[in-house]
């Protein structure tokens, strides 16, 4: 039984609970504080999860105070492998990590992942707290000029609408691609694609998804867009429409492309050769289409949404 079978129930797919949860904290209050050059990101440019990380590092001027290490996109039974050595944790394959901080732990070793060079362990792998932990605990060390990602004022907001975003969107195409019964997989397509039409409607009248500045749910949206018509449509089966279906959608998506935190940090051979190849169980042959042919280029003419 693979990592991903052992995540089926019912037929639906159920995603394993994050191992690793300690917070790093501008204060050091939990045992792990912030500050520049002591942790190193370890991510796959295939990884949905681990792109919004690599967008907000970005975004927020952190590539000097954060370091990174990145796996390569094809994964076999040890897990993710890096290219060669990593020249800071010294690993070979990120589940050397993860035993080093629990030799007991048999699940999926995951990205993105924070590695502590002081403890030489494993901080975290809980994903939806590591771009926060960027946007508040490390605000001294943002760039000038920075965009404030998680504004206090939204926070109940963002948060509100991320949950219904993971669920149905970003989780959603993992529960569609990875069912094994026919209900499962219809009730997380109809739930995706319900949400994708909310969407659409909200994206028609207002640039990024809280007006004219973005946000951290821009972040968590983006890589699951991104990795659409390219993956989930065929890969995993969510095939009542794609994303170029979508106008307000599909503009908005290239309008976040045209950023180069967004467009650095997409890397489509990574993310198709990781899907099609890794993922034998949705796709037995290993091979990888050409297509789709998109021109992520086209202009989007979002700036007419944005209030002067």
């Amino acid at each position: 039984m693979t990592t991903v079978e052992k995540e089926i129930s019912g037929g639906g797919f159920v995603r394993q609970p994050n191992r690793f949860t300690a917070r790093i904290t501008a204060d050091g209050s939990g045992g792990h504080p912030a500050g520049p050059g002591r942790y190193r990101l370890l991510v796959s440019y295939a990884c949905p999860w681990a792109q919004r990380t690599l967008i907000v590092r970005r975004l927020l001027g952190l590539e000097e105070a954060i370091s990174v290490g990145v796996v390569d996109p094809i994964r076999d039974e040890r897990g993710w492998r890096f290219p060669g050595p990593d020249p800071v944790t010294g690993a070979d394959f990120l589940s050397e990590l993860y035993l080093a901080a629990d030799p007991s732990f048999d699940g999926r070793c995951t990205v993105p992942c924070v590695w502590d060079a002081q403890t030489r362990l494993l901080v975290t792998n809980d994903f939806p707290a590591i771009t926060i932990a960027m946007e508040t605990e490390f605000a001294a060390w943002h760039a000038e000029g920075a965009p404030d990602l998680y504004p206090e004022r939204l926070r109940p907001e963002i948060d509100e609408l991320n949950e219904r975003i993971y669920h149905t969107v970003n989780n959603g195409v993992y529960k569609a691609g990875f069912a094994t019964a026919q209900g499962p997989y219809d009730e997380a397509v109809d739930a995706l694609f319900a949400t994708l039409d909310v969407l659409e409607e909200r994206l028609a009248h207002r640039r990024y998804l809280f007006g004219d500045e973005l946000t951290e749910a821009d972040v968590r949206l983006y890589p699951t867009l991104a990795r659409f018509d390219a993956v989930y449509y065929s890969h995993f089966k969510c095939n009542l429409r794609r994303l170029v279906d979508y106008p307000a959608l599909w503009a908005y998506t290239r309008d976040l492309y045209s950023r180069p935190a967004f467009r650095e940090t997409t890397d489509f051979d990574h993310i198709k050769r990781h899907y099609y190849v890794t993922q034998r169980m949705v796709n037995p042959s290993g091979i990888v289409p050409k297509g789709p042919l998109i021109d992520w280029d086209e202009p989007h003419g979002r700036e007419r949404l944005s209030r002067t």
